[in-house]
Formats: structure tokens, sequence, C-alpha cells
């Protein structure tokens, strides 16, 4: 398999697209060019724009991800109403090679390529086992995926497990349950952690404790949390960390992953000012009879921008060191 240059790589959002150029294998990101999915009617637009507005050269393949599921090389966005197909992408902008991914799967295939500089380590600085090693953060959605190595290459494993139902554990979580918004009729793991979550985990508090309702957006809480840490946005924030750190738990038991667990996503970098590592690894390790694998897990937030694109690109440049099947999935 290969990926003709010069290429683009691209992290397709509900709320925002990146794209950069890349002009050889192995070599660096082009400027990373950052568009409003709503501003476009669909991927091929966004796309004739990001090359005008950057003169990076037409592209000859395009390796992009996308927060949605993948099946038959066509991806539908779950919050946002583009529809992506591969093939019919590659005719109209003339590409000679290109492929299609889940953005958390992305994630997932970019661990390898992670530099230490480029991670936040949540508590321990525990040793890494051998085994799988999962992904998953909060952004606009919320994405869960795993890699593992078969037959020496790297293997995603894409979910959806996000939209599994999502129960109150602690005391804390008693009191504001019965306020959440129920979001598609069910409060799921999503409809709680990500970034409308925040917003509806903020409401429920306030309506927990008798306050109104003063319809702050999740960009207006961080802020107010990082202005005011005793404030009541950033309680707000905490219990979304715990929230997460209890998610990130239970999906380190589904995947047994003794490799760690790297969170990543829009919104855990700014706010990593408002994380207790004590408290989530309290919640992260809280699965009896299971506390003792759960000791022994690494967790980390990564922090650096735009590493899904880095990721992409080392597919590109090495597409033999991962199990991945480009005959179903490439787009030529």
């Amino acid at each position: 398999m290969e990926f003709p240059y010069p290429l683009l790589v691209c992290d397709i959002g509900g709320t925002n697209v990146r794209i950069a150029a890349v002009e050889a294998p192995g070599g660096a990101l082009g400027p990373v060019a950052k568009f409003k999915t709503a501003a476009f009617p669909g991927f091929p637009d966004c796309v004739e724009h990001a090359l005008q507005e950057t003169g990076a050269a037409r592209p000859r393949s395009i390796l992009a991800c996308g927060a949605g599921p993948v099946a038959n090389r066509r991806l539908h966005l779950t919050n946002a109403a583009w529809s992506i197909d591969g093939p019919q992408i590659a005719y109209q902008l003339g590409l000679s090679q290109g492929i299609l991914f889940n953005d958390f799967e992305a994630q997932a295939l970019a661990l390898p390529a992670h530099r230490a500089e480029w991670l936040h380590a949540i508590g321990p600085d525990l040793p890494r086992e051998p085994g799988p090693q999962i992904v998953l953060g909060p952004g606009t959605g919320l994405g869960v995926a795993a890699l593992v190595r078969e037959g020496g290459k790297y293997m995603p494993l894409a979910s959806e497990a996000a939209h599994i139902e999502f129960g109150p554990a602690t005391a804390e979580d008693v009191a504001v349950w019965p306020y959440l918004e129920r979001f598609h009729g069910r409060i799921t793991a999503e409809a709680v952690i990500s970034g409308p979550g925040l917003a509806r985990l903020h409401r429920a508090r306030a309506a927990a404790a008798g306050k109104p309702d003063e319809g702050r957006t999740p960009a207006e809480i961080v802020s107010a949390a990082l202005l005011d840490p005793r404030g009541p946005e950033a309680g707000s924030v905490r219990h979304f960390w715990r929230l997460t750190g209890r998610f990130a738990g239970d999906m380190a038991l589904v995947f047994l992953a003794r490799n760690g667990v790297a969170l990543s996503g829009g919104i855990l970098p700014r706010i990593i000012g408002l994380l207790d590592a004590t408290e989530f690894r309290a919640a992260f390790e809280a699965k009896a009879p299971m506390e003792h694998v759960l000791r022994q897990i690494p967790t980390c937030v990564v922090t650096a921008p735009d590493v899904v694109l880095a990721g992409l690109a080392s597919i590109a440049a090495q597409p033999g060191a991962y199990q991945i099947d480009y005959c179903q999935r490439a787009w030529r």
C-alpha cells in the first residue's frame, strides 16, 4: 500500500476541521489550518478552501479521520451534518489515494508517535506493561479506541463506547443525576463527559443546589472556573474530571489496558489546572474487586495539539507498520 505525496492529513470534528500538508515521507507537518465545520456544506469544499488559503500544493492523497463510525469507506459525523464518502471525494478532488478513519481510531493509531513532552502524567509514573493501550477524550462528543499489537503490527480497535448507559456512583452523583437532561432519551457517558455534557452537568448541579440556570456555555463555564477556582463552575469542572476518571477506569477494564490510558480531546488540556490527580486516580481505581489491576495502569493527558495529524502522517510514511485492511478501506 502506498500513499502518493504530497498529501493532506485531516481531523474532522463536529465543531472544527484541522488540515495540514505533508510534502514527503517522514516530512514535517505544514502549518495546521483550522476551520469551522458548519462553515462549509461538505468536506471537499473545506479542502478546496484550505488549499486556497494556505497555498499548499494539490494533494495526491488524503488521510482523514472524523467523529463518527466508518463503514463502506463512508462516515457521517455524529454531531454535524456532513456525510463523507471516500471514493466520491477521491473522484471530486482528483486523488490517487485516500483513507478514512474514525477520529479516535486515528487517535489510537497515533499512540506510537507520542513523545514524552506531549504528555502530562496523572498520578504516579507507573511502568507500562505489554498489552492494549487506550485513548479516550471529550470534545463535541466522547471518543474511545484501543491499540493492540498483532503480528508485530499496530491494530486499532474503534468503538462507540461513548453511547453506553452511565449512572451515578457516588453521593455527589446521586444528588445531581435526577436533574440531568437526557440526551436522545438516555443518560450516556457522552451525555455527561463531553463539551455539551459539561454544560448539562453544570446545569444539573445548579438545579440540585436550588440555584437558577444561568445558561452558561461550556466555554463560559471553563473560563469562569479558571478565573475562580473556588466558584461553582470550578466545582462542576472538578466533578467532570472525577466522572472522566471513573469512565476511564471502566474502559481500562474493558480492554485490560495494561499499556496505559491516554486522555485526549479539546476540553481536557484547557482544564488541566483544575485536575486533582489524587481524586482522578481514586475514581479511576474504585472498581472492586479489580482495584489491584487498575493501580498498575498508568494514566496521562495528551497536552500537545494536533497529535492525531502527526499520527496520520506516520501511517502514510510507514503503512506496513499498521494492521489495517487497506484493500477494503482505501478509496482507490
